[in-house]
């Protein structure tokens, strides 16, 4: 939590839809093609790295350049090139910097402004980038485990935009508001390693 911002959005906007694997996968290739590479020599050998590109570097991106390292998603790769032409403009970077200071409602609808975000990514953003606690992000593993440990009856229900809101509502009130979504990232890596059993995070 509290990652880079514009990271954050690159990266969750790489997330919809697809496994740790290729999400993984991704990153590294924005990475290693729009970031600044380092190298480090050891005793051992010289180690290479790449830098998380810059919002100008990914602004001034090709989207059938970008898409070879999106999975071949061109509407992703026209997204996050349009995310960060806002990043870049200071749009974003002002909404980003003023996070703490508005309801998250007016965050959210800011982040969902933009193509490629929904009200999960938007969610996931708030809590790991902008260091909002109150964000609770939702997907198959929080709905499976809001149902088998508390009960909730709507997470028995489709995802829709109505029940991820009534679902964040009742999470809050029984995680509490202020952290809901710091408590509810604990509750989700505890449900994968010890429920799910799952190796990959």
């Amino acid at each position: 939590m509290r990652q880079d911002p514009f990271e954050i959005m690159v990266t969750f906007m790489c997330a919809q839809g697809i496994g740790m694997h290729l999400i993984r996968r991704q990153v590294s290739m924005i990475a290693e093609k729009y970031g600044q590479k380092i190298v480090l020599e050891t005793p051992e050998g010289e180690m290479v790295f790449y830098g998380f590109p810059t919002p100008s570097a990914l602004a001034s991106a090709e989207p059938d350049e970008l898409a070879l390292c999106t999975n071949n998603n061109r509407i992703r790769a026209v997204n996050i090139i349009a995310m960060a032409r806002s990043f870049e403009s200071g749009k974003m970077a002002l909404a980003c910097v003023g996070a703490g200071a508005c309801d998250l409602e007016t965050l959210r609808e800011t982040l969902c402004a933009h193509g490629g975000i929904g009200l999960k990514i938007a969610d996931c953003i708030a809590l790991f980038g902008l260091g909002r606690f109150d964000a609770f992000p939702i997907d198959t593993h929080v709905k499976q485990y809001l149902w088998e440990w508390f009960g909730i009856e709507e997470a028995r229900r489709s995802l829709t935009e109505k029940n991820y809101r009534i679902l964040q509502e009742k999470a809050r009130n029984i995680l509490g508001a202020e952290y809901a979504g710091y408590a509810g990232h604990i509750l989700f890596h505890c449900w994968r390693k010890e429920v799910k059993k799952m190796k990959a995070f």
